[in-house]
């Protein structure tokens, strides 16, 4: 009763209250998360030092790396400061601007992250099929511009997603049961018809990652073809350890992705704080695995972060 009070006498506000049936529990609930954001903000923070550091690693697939980095680090930020101050300061109140801001800012970084993956496959594809052409066909130049087109593509399709539910009326209990605003918890705050913004939102999630999973299906059996022509076991290995890495962190992005929106949309028979658990763990075990999976896999990478962490 005091949140639908609270919601009342402050219109303009939602309240995002966390974890439901956890409440107890939030501060125990916050350790590994923030330990895992920490773990996750320091790795990649500590990639894109190395490689702007280094010249010798001013290279496409390092580029492609650091904005795969970047997005990691806008994933997190975009749901962790709030959640954590709901688990440490009970601090539940937020705008519907603020909210559809996050909102925004959550699912564009998701869509370019796919896009980065995407954009790393055909970077294997180049290295591995068409070896000798790979420094002309891959610069530095055009990677920028891939990334430039990566990120207008996710402006464009996540923007409607805010832009219709502003245009929604909001009933008068405006509390979510969620750690951040995630589309779908808050097209159900909507007392209208919320069909376009629910098909919209389910379109988008399909399209680009159907679109994005399609290539990198193509790329990596083209690669495939060509590995298995390699008649050396030598250059066998070789190439497919140059894909292992990338490989790995797709695995780690998507099956989590892929699961909680299904779970989310079609998993009634799970428990809500089930639902927002696996949510929020799946923006942030990827950006945690990711630097350490490529700091394992790849050796220059490796031994140019232990050259500037351990000089003195």
């Amino acid at each position: 009763m005091a949140g639908i009070n609270l919601t009342n006498s402050v219109p303009s506000t939602f309240i995002l209250i966390g974890i439901p049936g956890l409440e107890a529990e939030h501060l125990w609930i916050s350790i590994p998360f923030s330990m895992f954001y920490l773990i996750g903000i320091l790795g990649n923070f500590m990639l894109l030092f190395v490689v702007g550091k280094d010249q010798t690693l001013h290279k496409p697939m390092y580029l492609l790396l650091c904005m795969l980095a970047l997005t990691d680090i806008g994933t997190t930020t975009s749901i962790m400061p709030k959640a954590l101050f709901i688990f440490w300061f009970n601090l539940k109140i937020i705008t519907v601007g603020g909210c559809l801001t996050q909102m925004f800012f959550l699912h564009s970084v998701s869509i370019m992250h796919s896009a980065v993956l995407m954009a790393m496959a055909f970077d294997r594809y180049v290295a591995i099929c068409n070896p000798l052409r790979y420094a002309t066909i891959l610069t530095n130049a055009r990677i920028a511009i891939l990334g430039l087109v990566c990120l207008l593509r996710a402006v464009l399709l996540a923007l409607p997603l805010p832009m219709l539910l502003s245009r929604q009326p909001f009933c008068a209990n405006r509390i979510i049961s969620h750690t951040h605003c995630e589309h779908i918890a808050v097209v159900k705050m909507s007392c209208a018809d919320t069909t376009v913004n629910r098909t919209y939102g389910l379109m988008m999630a399909f399209v680009v990652m159907g679109s994005d999973l399609t290539l990198i299906a193509l790329s990596y059996s083209l690669i495939t073809r060509a590995v298995l022509r390699i008649s050396s076991k030598t250059a066998h290995q070789k190439a497919l350890n140059t894909c292992t890495a990338h490989i790995c962190v797709m695995l780690t992005s998507y099956t989590s992705v892929l699961f909680t929106t299904l779970t989310h949309r079609f998993g009634q028979g799970i428990a809500p704080h089930i639902h927002i658990i696996l949510a929020d763990l799946s923006f942030l075990v990827p950006p945690m695995l990711n630097p350490i999976i490529y700091g394992v896999k790849t050796k220059e990478l490796r031994d140019k972060v232990v050259k500037y962490t351990c000089r003195r």
